[in-house]
Protein backbone atom coordinates (compact mmCIF):
# COMPACT_ATOMS: atom_id res chain seq x y z
CA UNK A 1 0.00 0.00 0.00
CA UNK A 2 1.12 3.51 -0.72
CA UNK A 3 1.87 5.74 2.23
CA UNK A 4 0.63 8.86 0.48
CA UNK A 5 -2.99 9.85 -0.03
CA UNK A 6 -3.67 10.01 -3.78
CA UNK A 7 -6.94 11.95 -3.53
CA UNK A 8 -9.09 13.46 -0.85
CA UNK A 9 -12.65 14.39 -1.78
CA UNK A 10 -13.80 17.65 -0.23
CA UNK A 11 -17.59 17.67 0.02
CA UNK A 12 -19.90 20.06 1.84
CA UNK A 13 -23.38 18.93 2.90
CA UNK A 14 -26.09 21.18 4.32
CA UNK A 15 -29.33 19.98 5.90
CA UNK A 16 -32.24 21.96 4.49
CA UNK A 17 -34.99 20.37 6.59
CA UNK A 18 -36.29 16.88 7.28
CA UNK A 19 -34.76 14.45 4.79
CA UNK A 20 -33.74 17.23 2.40
CA UNK A 21 -30.00 17.91 1.94
CA UNK A 22 -27.91 20.05 -0.38
CA UNK A 23 -24.34 19.09 -1.30
CA UNK A 24 -21.46 20.60 -3.20
CA UNK A 25 -19.28 18.01 -4.90
CA UNK A 26 -15.91 18.33 -6.63
CA UNK A 27 -16.16 18.72 -10.39
CA UNK A 28 -19.69 20.16 -10.32
CA UNK A 29 -20.49 23.85 -10.51
CA UNK A 30 -24.08 23.33 -9.35
CA UNK A 31 -25.21 21.91 -6.05
CA UNK A 32 -26.74 18.44 -5.78
CA UNK A 33 -29.92 17.88 -3.78
CA UNK A 34 -30.91 14.78 -1.85
CA UNK A 35 -34.24 13.74 -0.40
CA UNK A 36 -36.46 10.68 -0.39
CA UNK A 37 -38.95 9.17 -2.81
CA UNK A 38 -41.08 6.08 -3.37
CA UNK A 39 -40.60 3.16 -1.02
CA UNK A 40 -37.92 4.98 0.99
CA UNK A 41 -40.26 7.92 1.67
CA UNK A 42 -43.01 5.47 2.58
CA UNK A 43 -40.67 3.59 4.95
CA UNK A 44 -39.81 6.82 6.78
CA UNK A 45 -43.39 8.12 6.69
CA UNK A 46 -42.51 11.09 4.50
CA UNK A 47 -45.41 12.51 2.50
CA UNK A 48 -44.82 14.17 -0.88
CA UNK A 49 -47.09 16.92 0.47
CA UNK A 50 -44.47 17.67 3.14
CA UNK A 51 -41.30 17.15 1.09
CA UNK A 52 -41.08 16.94 -2.70
CA UNK A 53 -39.70 13.60 -3.95
CA UNK A 54 -35.99 13.79 -4.73
CA UNK A 55 -33.06 11.46 -5.38
CA UNK A 56 -31.78 9.69 -2.26
CA UNK A 57 -28.18 9.35 -1.16
CA UNK A 58 -28.44 5.58 -1.73
CA UNK A 59 -29.36 6.25 -5.38
CA UNK A 60 -26.02 8.04 -5.80
CA UNK A 61 -24.13 5.23 -4.04
CA UNK A 62 -25.71 2.62 -6.32
CA UNK A 63 -25.01 4.69 -9.43
CA UNK A 64 -21.38 5.13 -8.37
CA UNK A 65 -20.97 1.41 -7.71
CA UNK A 66 -22.51 0.44 -11.04
CA UNK A 67 -20.77 3.16 -13.05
Amino acid sequence: MADEVAYRSVVEVERIRGPMRRAWLPGRAAEVTFGVHGAIAEHYGVSPDDYPPDTTTIDYVVAAAVG
